[in-house]
């Protein structure tokens, strides 16, 4: 589900952990996603490259049909089949879907009673019962859908769940496990657990009912062990979001690219959250100051009409270049030609925020230095002085502060950029590789005791040896 959707209002009934409790065995396992491919989602598409690469084996069952007319090139790369769930058009096409996974729930009796007997785990017949309660309380939607996927799942032999957003894919991934015992894991992100329409109740439910839920950063971990409880908390894991650290190539610069101009750059859906009114004012104030700076702005949204008119109104038509959504490869191409990136992210008036958006992980990665939203987990890679430059994402003056500061440092003490963005690139390398990802993400999928998962999961990984070359010559 996109960052940027709504969150499911649905409040299902908590579950009795039997009808929950199948051990998780290595296998098929599944994705549960809002919509696939999403233009916007590559950090999905870098975690399923990653775990596939290690030997994992996935089938990814999508919710809505995609909306994008682009997609990136590593789409490509993904070797799992992509189911795309139908919705229902009538009554008797909602009543076939109840009929397939109630026949499909009672065919899997045999191989429950053979492989996963024991007095935690209930019959089919149980199961089924046991989920109803929930299911009557689903839109008709979420309803059908998590009986097509309970019935997907058995007919191909997953044996784990994971659903991206605690919306949606999770409500379904939810009912779906109630159904068939098939464990469900998922991870949350920002609007669906910083948003004031969160459910504060639907999400301990579906997180007492789940494997494990997944935090992408300290903060969000803190945050939700704070909001949901400490039985809740003690099924919440951190595991970072990685990136495939060898599609973007370290290359750091000295100076200005262009003489006696600062080239700016800013990337994202052009919403509140992102702050990118406050970036245009801050362009409006370094011209003031006699600072000559262009800013290409990329990417699209709902307030692109709005951003436009401030543009127009400041006069800025000359300092700033408006582009729509750009693939990962023409993204990676501008890190290198460009400056500063600037990331002026804020909370937004419904309580909004990004968690720690995969642009500035890729943009650290890739060696240019970046000023960006004192927000969330930001401050967990960007610290001022060492990584980059925090602000206040609200305060243009903050902002135009900033980026004259990186200016003045780089003027007279050459080489200060390099310094920041070694150390950037560092960080990203030993926390955010994709691979150490897939290896935590792998670990909680297999564990049977929910204990092991209220600890970090950063164990050690073995770098490629380019990695391990470059850690070394920045350290």
């Amino acid at each position: 589900m996109s960052a940027d959707s709504a969150p499911s209002s649905s409040q299902p009934t908590h579950s009795p952990a039997p009808f929950s409790a199948r051990p998780a065995t290595r296998g098929l396992q599944a994705y549960v996603l809002k919509m696939y491919p999403r233009f916007s989602e590559t950090f999905i598409v870098s975690e399923i490259l990653a775990r596939e690469a290690a030997g994992e084996e996935f089938v990814i069952f999508s919710l809505r049909p995609t909306t994008d007319s682009r997609f990136h090139p590593e789409l490509a790369r993904v070797k799992a089949q992509v189911i795309h769930v139908e919705r229902p058009a009538s009554a008797r096409s909602f009543w076939q879907s109840f009929q397939a996974a109630a026949q499909a729930v009672a065919g899997d009796e045999q191989s429950t009673t053979r492989s996963h007997a024991g007095p935690a785990d209930a019959g089919p017949a149980q199961r089924l019962a046991a989920a109803l309660p929930a299911l009557t309380q689903l839109g008709h939607d979420d309803a059908v859908q998590a009986l097509s996927v309970a019935r997907l799942a058995l007919e191909h032999g997953v044996t784990h769940l994971h659903a991206h957003f605690a919306s949606v894919a999770t409500t379904v991934a939810r009912s779906a496990s109630l159904l068939t015992g098939i464990p469900y894991s998922f991870t949350t992100h920002a609007k669906d657990i910083f948003h004031e329409s969160v459910d504060l109740t639907d999400l301990r439910l579906k997180t007492l009912d789940s494997h494990n839920m997944v935090a992408i950063s300290e903060y969000n971990r803190n945050y939700l062990r704070a909001a949901l409880g400490e039985d809740a908390g003690a099924k919440i894991a951190l595991v970072r979001n990685g990136l495939e650290l060898e599609r973007f190539a370290y290359r750091p610069h000295a100076g200005c690219r262009t003489p006696g101009l600062l080239r700016l750059l800013a990337i994202g859906r052009l919403v509140e959250k992102k702050g990118f009114g406050h970036l245009i004012a801050a362009v409006d104030r370094l011209r003031e100051d006699g600072i000559a700076v262009h800013l290409d702005l990329v990417g699209d949204g709902p307030l692109r009409p709005e951003l436009q008119a401030a543009v127009v109104d400041r006069g800025l038509d000359d300092r700033v270049t408006m582009h729509g959504p750009l693939t990962q490869a023409e993204i990676r191409d501008m890190f290198h030609t460009h400056d500063l990136l600037v990331a002026p992210f804020v909370i937004g008036a419904d309580g909004n925020a990004d968690g720690l958006p995969t642009v500035l992980l890729e943009a650290m990665a890739s060696g240019i230095p970046c000023i960006a939203g004192d927000v969330t987990a930001v401050p967990e890679v960007v610290e001022t002085g060492a990584t980059g430059w925090l602000v206040e994402g609200h305060d243009p003056d903050s902002i135009a502060a900033a980026v004259a500061e990186a200016l003045r440092l780089e003027q007279e003490t050459p080489g200060t950029w390099r310094r920041m963005t070694d150390a950037a690139r560092a960080r990203i390398v030993e926390s955010y590789d994709s691979r150490r990802q897939a290896q935590a993400l792998r670990r909680l999928s297999s564990a049977t005791d929910p204990a092991p998962m209220t600890a970090p999961m950063t164990a050690p990984i073995d770098l490629a040896p380019g990695l391990e070359r470059e850690l070394e010559e920045v350290r």
